[in-house]
């Protein structure tokens, strides 16, 4: 009752999040379902086997995206006070995971409520049963299996979210560490193991391709018209997305590490230290939307090699394709806001001194350059490696 009335009381920008939250839960949720309606329709098939492994990469991004919604609620923020009436960091971690899981829990529920009317279960709005074929309405539904697969983003965005705002005891004799403990001169680690996972992504990708090559074409293929693609490329390239996500923080420090090369200014000073402070948590973001970048273009690919595949499309992978993009450029959206709102002090301090408006707009606009000039050879090269043993 507590989460409800702090997240009934915050800000409309909140709200906005937490909303979009729900939304991509919704997406997520409706494309499990029909998942299952595809089982019930094809039930001595293995279809819906891949068909739910399909699904697993917009989960993880619904999952991302909702752990970042809740690393930036104001909601989970110590403040003053509250510790007096017994919100401590526990109970704000309590809080934020069931804030969570009821903004997920009611886009799950408007997915069974869209496909039950896709199914024709309930009448009265427009398109009712317009999709009764496809999602097995001649077939009674599962209740326990529908609930188990709607119950799957909830569950794991707000034990996620519980994992990542829990509070971190502090050494004895030391103070509390906050909860970026990076100082500018400190080096992310994660890039070697970011390098090794992407070798091993790359690999897997090749293997599968060198097996469908020489298999007669029967073994099991990705759903979605992706012609020509085994079920092994969507493993190696979860294995890339992670790798990506891991040598992130690593390849913004490197950013800021550049700009400040060879006698630097005070803008390249500046719009460098802040890149090394927010190495942190803008890099993850980066990584998983160079993943989807790459990703995207190996799609691309696929679909111009094989003739004809372009009719293949279907809605349910528009949905998924379009989950996964969106929740990734919202999380890195919302990291970015973060950061902004975490150096809030730092630039408030810069105006007081004197500082141009126009210095802190060429800031920006050089860390984003300086980002684009270090990711996108990344993301191209990935992206090429990632093509190469699939189109044929």
């Amino acid at each position: 009752m507590l989460a409800l009335r702090l997240a009934r009381g915050s800000h409309p920008l909140v709200q906005l999040r937490r909303l979009l939250v729900a939304a991509a839960a919704a997406g997520t949720g409706f494309l499990l379902l029909c998942t299952l309606g595809y089982a019930m329709s094809h039930p001595a098939s293995t279809g819906s086997v891949l068909r739910l492994a399909w699904c697993a990469a917009p989960i993880a991004a619904t999952v991302h995206f909702a752990v970042a919604v809740a690393r930036t609620d104001p909601g989970t923020k110590p403040r003053p006070g509250l510790a007096a009436i017994g919100l401590g960091p526990g109970q704000l971690m309590v809080i934020a995971a069931m804030t969570t899981a009821v903004a997920c829990t009611l886009g799950s529920m408007v997915a069974l409520l869209f496909f039950l009317h896709l199914r024709g279960d309930l009448s009265g709005l427009p398109f009712d049963g317009a999709a009764a074929e496809l999602l097995a309405a001649d077939r009674p539904l599962p209740l326990a299996a529908a609930v188990t697969l709607l119950a799957l983003v909830p569950l794991a965005a707000s034990v996620a979210s519980a994992v990542v705002l829990r509070p971190r005891p502090a050494k004895p004799g030391t103070a509390p560490e906050p909860e970026d403990p990076a100082p500018p001169a400190a080096t992310p680690g994660g890039l070697p193991w970011g390098v090794a996972l992407i070798a091993a992504g790359l690999a897997a990708e090749t293997y599968a391709s060198g097996l469908a090559d020489g298999s007669d074409g029967s073994g099991p293929r990705m759903p979605g018209g992706l012609a020509g693609s085994p079920v092994g490329a969507l493993a190696g390239w979860g294995l890339t997305a992670l790798g990506l996500a891991l040598a992130g923080p690593a390849l913004t420090h490197l950013c800021g590490r550049l700009l400040q090369a060879v006698r630097p200014g005070a803008l390249r000073l500046l719009a460098g230290r802040v890149l090394q402070q927010e190495a942190r948590r803008i890099g993850r973001p980066l990584g998983v939307v160079c993943a989807v970048a790459s990703g995207a273009y190996a799609a691309g690919a696929l679909y111009a090699d094989a003739a004809g595949s372009r009719s293949e499309i279907g809605p349910l992978t528009t949905l998924g394709a379009l989950l996964v993009a969106g929740c990734a450029l919202l999380t890195l959206t919302t990291a970015a806001v973060e950061a902004k709102h975490a150096r809030a002090d730092t630039t408030a301090a810069l105006l007081r001194l004197g500082a141009p408006a126009a210095l802190l707009r060429g800031c920006v606009a050089l860390r984003a350059g300086a980002l684009f000039a270090v990711f996108g050879p990344v993301t191209w090269l990935v992206a090429e490696l990632s093509t190469m043993p699939l189109v044929r």
